[in-house]
């Protein structure tokens, strides 16, 4: 059996550490990707134990599985700006906030309400330079048109995702003080803005400026974002498999997968049935630059998983379906069961269990 562990306790930490980094503002959990991995319902649930009662999702169906679900009064609000008749009126029917990012989508969405006699609540969203979509900080006076031309559209919030290559944030100030003018505009056609969110997971941790009314928080929930040493945060998510079977090789032996390594000694190795199709050794590169490189090659290199506490070496690189470990110099048999670390997001094949 092979199994994705998630540790609640590992989980309701980093929510602490959220709700401590993001003091006042109101909390948006973020559950893209099938909650990263761990289940859009299942995390969800945890949150809402947890007290956070907004949620962001990306499709449709994510808000749908929430509304079955029983989470009937928490504000869900969708991250993806969309035209499309039949989304919008999908997310009218479940009571879902909508995100306007450009005039058509403001005047598919009022057109939509419209035709039920009813009002739709959405935010606004605002490109200060991710580029996937929003208003641009140079348009404002769209921007303006949307709060005054769409009689069927209440907006509730303003938001954009500010980002930064560098560690102290200085071309997220930037970004920050043009989503500032934007607001500005606004106030000073006379609208309120509603709630005014632009920090996600990583600004969350990281620039206290970024923390307006509300943040939203995704990867930071298990642990796998962009990280610092200190940030109190725990790493979600371990793969845990038992063992198919050990055998000797002799010296001289080769073993692994594209990249063959040639044993230096007679090796006893023990096979375990899971692979890079599963998600093990999959990870998220979100640095760039040549030492983040190497970074990434050396781990690539030395890849250990836990067996009966101790560690044993992954021999050459990970298989598709399987991957031999050295447990030349471990008390280990077959059935004997065996951790590793793995991404819930790139999980695959995997019985997901919370523990």
């Amino acid at each position: 059996m092979k199994t994705l562990v998630i540790e609640k306790k590992a989980l309701k930490n980093n929510i602490a550490v959220v709700r401590e980094k993001a003091g006042p503002a109101a909390i948006y959990g973020v559950l893209t990707g099938d909650g990263g991995g761990v289940g859009t319902v299942e995390l969800a649930r945890v949150l809402r134990d947890e007290g956070i009662g907004r949620f962001a999702v990306a499709e449709v169906a994510d808000a749908e599985a929430l509304r079955k679900a029983g989470l009937v009064d928490e504000e869900i609000l969708m991250l993806r700006s969309t035209a499309d008749r039949e989304e919008l009126d999908r997310l009218l029917d479940l009571n879902v906030v909508c995100t306007v990012g450009s005039l058509d989508a403001g005047l598919a969405l009022n057109s939509a309400a419209e035709a039920r006699s009813t009002v739709a609540e959405a935010h606004i969203q605002v490109d200060t330079g991710l580029g996937f979509g929003g208003f641009l900080t140079s348009e404002p006076e769209k921007i303006v048109s949307i709060f005054h031309s769409l009689p069927n559209v209440a907006i509730s919030g303003v938001y954009t995702q500010i980002h930064s290559v560098h560690s102290d944030g200085r071309d997220a100030s930037g970004q920050l003080d043009s989503f500032h003018q934007v607001l500005e505009a606004v106030h000073q056609a006379g609208f309120e803005t509603g709630v005014v969110h632009a920090a996600g997971s990583y600004a969350l941790m990281h620039y206290d400026f970024a923390r307006m009314d509300a943040v939203r928080a995704g990867s930071v929930l298990l642990g796998r974002c962009r990280r610092r040493r200190g940030d109190g945060l725990l790493r979600v998510g371990y793969g845990e498999v038992h063992i198919a079977g050990t055998h000797w090789l002799p010296k001289g032996h080769t073993v692994g997968n594209e990249l063959c390594v040639t044993l230096r000694r007679p090796t006893r190795v023990a096979v375990l049935p899971v692979g890079y199709q599963n998600g093990f050794g999959v990870s998220r590169a979100r640095d760039a630059g040549l030492l983040a490189t190497l970074r990434r090659w050396w781990n690539s290199r030395h890849v250990t998983v836990r067996i009966g506490g101790q560690k044993a070496r992954v021999l050459g690189r990970i298989g598709a379906l399987e991957t031999l470990v050295d447990v030349t110099d471990l008390k280990c048999t077959t059935g004997d069961p065996v951790y590793f670390d793995i991404d819930p997001m790139y999980a695959k094949g995997l019985r997901r269990e919370f523990r």
